[in-house]
């Protein structure tokens, strides 16, 4: 419980303390957007990063070369945890937004620090609102910025499992060109969820996948490209889960129920 307190105290105080500093930042995109951009992503990866600290939690990174830094791609992985966000966001070296529930946008402060960043909140019961999240996404990648989704709609509550992948969510790599990066996170509900309300020093593994082209191809090779990234999702999950749980509890990636 102590590091939940003090998990929680930070992000707390974090939240009222840079009150000041987003109407700075505010005034600073009125005059330059691109800097208060940078400074936006810069303050909260170093606030994650922080968080994660506290927590407890030692991140291994592969497939970092398989993320280019010089063109805007769409990132899509599996969604175990909260502790998703961090750990993608601070091990991701240009800017990237998220596509989010639109619950967040509901959380004072937190939910301008989250528009600063380029984060687009998601209303999957309105079909019209969107599809207008969709297309603004699909205007930030190609202006430039990184987006994360992620395609299983929802957390996932059972290791080493995973929900299919909504073609949807791939309409912002379909129409903007940009590459999709399949990204797996391994052993993230060991932070928090598997033993709620507790938070405990956790190993935790991020993986990139080899980035997957949308350009060029033909109707049928898009169709298959969400299960394209899913496949390549639970190869990686399969290949690395030994090295959090072990031999003896590895759960190979299946089908959720």
């Amino acid at each position: 419980m102590i590091r939940l307190i003090i998990a929680g105290t930070v992000v707390f105080l974090f939240l009222v303390l840079t009150l000041p500093l987003l109407f700075i930042l505010w005034i600073v995109g009125m005059i330059n957007s691109k800097a208060k951009d940078k400074a936006s992503h810069a303050i909260i990866k170093w606030a994650f990063g922080l968080v994660l600290f506290i927590c407890g939690t030692k991140i291994t990174v592969y497939g970092e070369e398989n993320v280019p830094t010089d063109r805007s791609v769409l990132f899509t992985g599996n969604h175990r945890s909260i502790f998703d966000i961090l750990i993608l966001y601070v091990k991701t070296k240009t800017p990237t937004g998220l596509i989010s529930k639109k619950e967040l946008a509901k959380v004072p402060i937190f939910n301008v620090w989250m528009k600063f960043i380029g984060c687009l909140f998601l209303d999957r019961d309105d079909i019209k609102q969107g599809l207008k999240t969709i297309l603004k996404a699909i205007d930030m990648v190609k202006d430039g910025m990184n987006m994360a989704i992620f395609p299983e709609g929802t957390r996932n509550k059972e290791e080493g499992t995973f929900l299919p992948f909504k073609g949807g969510s791939f309409k912002i790599a379909e129409k903007s060109g940009c590459e999709v990066i399949p990204f797996t996170v391994i052993g993230a509900a060991s932070i928090f969820e598997d033993h709620k309300p507790k938070i405990k020093k956790s190993h935790v593994i991020l993986c990139f996948g080899e980035p997957i082209p949308t350009k060029g191809l033909s109707r049928d090779e898009i169709k298959q490209i969400p299960d394209k990234a899913r496949e390549c999702v639970i190869n990686m999950y399969n290949e690395h889960s030994a090295e959090v749980f072990g031999p003896a509890e590895e759960t190979k990636g299946t089908e959720a129920v």
